[in-house]
């Protein structure tokens, strides 16, 4: 299969597709004539991460689950910590967003949003001296 067809199968651009196999990732062979050959296995590998990517792994992270997943002696601990790790990176962003929330909401709750030009959320952008 070319990497056209990967593509599409993968549901990833052939770009991203490219760079997973400059840096490592999922390296397909190589016919003669030099264009990748994706047997089932690099589909299945291509697949894998982008569903992990679709839920945030690093690529590092990917690379880590992907030879874990073809790794028939591995120890689910292993998945598990890694996993653990990004979810405790989720509940940190989730705890910064949900803060950025609030602080935007009272800044534009403190604006009366009329023609005067006293405005609370520019005051609370602008840096204090």
């Amino acid at each position: 299969m070319n990497i056209s067809e990967a593509a599409r199968h993968a549901g990833l651009p052939a770009k991203t597709i490219r760079y997973y196999g400059e840096i490592g990732l999922v390296t397909p062979p190589r016919d003669p004539n030099g264009y990748r050959t994706f047997r089932p296995r690099d589909l299945h590998a291509l697949t894998f991460v982008a569903r992990a990517r679709s839920l945030g792994f690093t690529i590092g992270e990917c690379r880590a689950l992907l030879h874990l997943y073809q790794d028939p002696t591995r120890a689910s601990a292993d998945v598990k910590e890694i996993a653990r790790s990004h979810l405790g990176r989720i509940d940190a962003k989730l705890a910064e967003l949900v803060a950025m929330r609030a602080t935007l909401t009272d800044l534009v709750d403190a604006c009366a949003g009329d023609q005067r030009p006293d405005c609370p959320i520019l005051k609370g952008l602008a840096p204090t001296a």
